[in-house]
């Protein structure tokens, strides 16, 4: 997979909920497979918002927000 060079500035060392780096290739490949799937996503709507007229900062706020919203489906 090639990716895109912002992302390789994004990718973490992830790790656990102890902080320990992770050490499955096997995870860390999937989880950077995700998260370039997702900035391929967000960058497409980016695009297509402001080719509709859509204000840029509005836009990003919108993407943090939905970040944020997110729900942990595992806690407690």
């Amino acid at each position: 997979m090639s990716q895109d060079p912002r992302l390789q500035k994004l990718l973490p060392t992830w790790q656990d909920s102890s902080g320990n780096a992770l050490s499955c290739h096997e995870k860390i490949k999937v989880l950077n497979e995700n998260l370039a799937e997702l900035m391929e996503q967000a960058q497409d709507a980016l695009e297509d918002a402001l080719l509709m007229g859509a204000d840029e900062a509005q836009v990003r706020q919108c993407l943090h927000a939905l970040v944020d919203a997110l729900e942990n489906p595992y806690d407690g």
